[in-house]
């Protein structure tokens, strides 16, 4: 019963934050907020179980990948509020940023919401969570392609060159 008043509340935040992106299918907003819905429904699923066989295989493997998350998401938002020069919180930056994690990734903060997806499968694995893990990574890749989209519109060739010496999510790899 708590998981499901703990979803229908994060629900309702992550719709307030993302209301306009709502509004507009095909921005990077619109598929993130799936992969964000995803995401909090496989904590809540999971939730009770995290610190069941806290040193089983899986178990680990779960808390390097949540503790691996924290690493781009805190450093990405840091550039994109102090080198992006952003016109809101976050989003609207006005500055291409290539510095720090951004000279070997184009996108850490989905990047991050990778790591968290899997480190929450992990925590208990099973077929359902595989789907969702799967199904937020689909979210999570066409929201990139669709960011990708507005900042070569944004940033133009500056963008297109950056796209071509960085990797997506993984730095060397993809």
């Amino acid at each position: 019963m708590i998981e499901t008043i703990l979803f229908i509340a994060g629900s309702i935040l992550i719709v307030w934050i993302s209301i306009s992106s709502i509004r507009h299918p095909g921005s990077h907003g619109f598929y993130r907020f799936f992969a964000w819905e995803i995401i909090l429904g496989m904590f809540l699923v999971n939730v009770r179980g995290w610190f069941v066989h806290p040193f089983a295989w899986y178990q680990i493997i779960s808390w390097i990948l949540l503790i691996v998350s924290l690493i781009p998401i805190i450093s990405g938002v840091y550039l994109l509020r102090h080198a992006g020069k952003p016109t809101d919180a976050l989003e609207a930056t006005t500055q291409l940023v290539q510095s720090g994690i951004y000279r070997f990734i184009r996108h850490p903060l989905y990047a991050s919401l990778l790591n968290l997806a899997w480190g929450i499968f992990f925590k208990s694995p099973s077929l359902l969570d595989g789907c969702l893990t799967i199904v937020s990574m689909a979210f999570l890749y066409a929201t990139a392609r669709a960011d990708e989209a507005e900042c070569l519109v944004k940033f133009g060739e500056d963008y297109a060159e950056y796209m071509k010496k960085t990797k997506m999510f993984i730095p060397f790899i993809y």
